[in-house]
């Protein structure tokens, strides 16, 4: 069986550094917001070439923090809308709509599966404050043109990166932050391109005072320990988990470059035309958190490599829009119609893409693929 990502191997080089940390958290004795959660904010805002850096609780957290920072800071008002792609991952909806503020879905492309930004300023409206981008799959949108739009429009940007750790615009650099002002969300979910050992999440901002709005709200609303400046929250990087990902992010780069050297031979080996293979311009816009393919026949495909021994899975099966929770009783979102976001969550599969593959467990899967013929 070659699983789609097997956690446990991955993380078994780190098991006698992540020892040695744990004794030495356990030692210092302090246990919250402490060194290692400085040191990581540190290290993981340089490593975005950015400004800040605010560890939270996971990556859902830190899009709802920026959001009410922004509304801290009087940028947004409950109520405001928020344009976001109509196939993102529920979260990122939950996280507008938990800061009071109104999500306008609009269509990705099919090729990248990002949002269009052909498509962006016919829903801008004099409602519309804000853009959420969504990296999705590990590919970045198409931020320049984003950008432009959000200036000519005075738009904010906010960037949900849960899946596109160490993804960038510029081959030389890490610059995931080339717009002065955009906050971007990152998820340390264990199953990342970085990963905790549990929940986490961060903030990464050039806005010096987003940082600081955020950094309150995140410890109850609270600069200086029991004086309460904002409405805030419980929502804090977890000491431990800071000092494991300290651990595992020099690595970053070498296992999002395997999983490129993974997508290279997948995209060059798998030859079957029933089969849409993911577009990649190879640049390193794109760190392949998921291998996305489509095929009409998905049940079939999904089953017959299950057979054979290979793990896939289904990111997403069904488009935010047509989830139970936005029925006509809610939002009466189930009655849109949003037809590409609908092809794509009934078409794609995500086949096993991590750094701890091996070369024959990709040909393995490789030639599988090319000898289905459903």
């Amino acid at each position: 069986m070659i699983p789609f990502l097997d956690l446990k191997k991955v993380n078994l080089p780190f098991e006698t550094a992540f020892q040695d940390k744990l004794k030495s958290v356990l030692a210092s004795g302090w246990y919250i917001l402490g060194n290692e959660v400085k040191e990581f904010e540190s290290n993981f805002a340089h490593y975005c070439n950015s400004k800040q850096c605010v560890g939270v609780g996971n990556g859902f957290d830190a899009l709802v923090l920026i959001f009410k920072g922004y509304i801290q800071l009087g940028r947004l008002q409950k109520g405001d809308e928020v344009i976001v792609p109509a196939n993102t991952y529920i979260a990122s909806i939950l996280a507008i709509l938990e800061a009071d503020l109104v999500p306008v879905l609009v269509e990705p492309k099919f090729e990248t599966y990002n949002i269009n930004p052909d498509l962006i300023e016919d829903k801008i409206s004099s409602k519309t404050k804000a853009i959420l981008v969504v990296h999705l799959y590990g590919q970045l949108a198409e931020m320049n043109t984003i950008n432009k739009i959000a200036f000519a429009n005075k738009l904010l940007v906010v960037e949900d990166a849960a899946q596109s750790h160490g993804a960038t615009l510029d081959s030389n650099t890490h610059d995931l932050l080339p717009y002065t002002q955009n906050a971007v969300a990152y998820s340390f979910y264990p199953g990342k391109n970085l990963g905790a050992l549990g929940d986490g999440g961060a903030i990464v901002t050039n806005d010096e005072e987003l940082a600081k709005v955020v950094s309150a709200v995140r410890n109850y609303g609270s600069e200086t320990k029991y004086y309460t400046d904002y409405i805030g929250v419980n929502s804090r990087l977890d000491e431990l988990q800071a000092a494991f990902l300290n651990l595992k992010l020099p690595h970053l780069d070498s296992d999002n470059e395997k999983r490129r050297g993974i997508a290279s031979r997948y995209l060059s080996g798998i030859k079957n035309d029933k089969i849409t293979l993911p577009f990649w311009d190879f640049t390193n816009n794109h760190v392949f958190h998921l291998f996305v393919i489509r095929t009409e026949n998905r049940r079939e495909l999904q089953d017959y490599l299950k057979e054979n021994g290979i793990e896939t899975m289904i990111h997403y099966p069904i488009p935010p829009h047509k989830q139970k929770a936005f029925s006509p009783k809610t939002s009466g979102w189930n009655d849109l119609s949003f037809p590409i976001t609908e092809k794509i969550h009934n078409e794609v599969l995500s086949l096993p893409i991590s750094p701890i593959m091996t070369i024959d467990e990709v040909d393995y899967i490789i030639k599988k693929l090319n000898l289905w013929t459903s």
